[in-house]
């Protein structure tokens, strides 16, 4: 059974290639940012870079949250069934 969100994201990371890949391209997206924000000087590419990869990340996040409820939800209703 699981017990907490974090025990959640792993099962589904092991379970789910739709949310395994969106792991992986959020951690794709961490690390770019990462190396842009180590640069003491942004060019203007790099910081439209850095808008745009932070909005494609909280996308990201938010369909492995959809993804998380959907499962929450269909854990809930199984279980009220039985």
């Amino acid at each position: 059974m699981v017990h907490n969100h974090e025990d959640l994201r792993r099962e589904l990371a092991q379970s789910n290639p739709e949310f395994r890949r969106l792991l992986d391209e959020h951690a794709q997206y961490q690390t770019r940012l990462a190396e842009l924000q180590g640069k003491a000087v942004l060019e203007d590419n790099e910081r439209m870079e850095t808008v745009n990869l932070k909005k494609q990340k909280l996308h990201v996040k938010d369909q492995m949250e959809r993804i998380l409820q959907e499962h929450i939800e269909k854990m809930s209703g199984s279980a009220l069934r039985h």
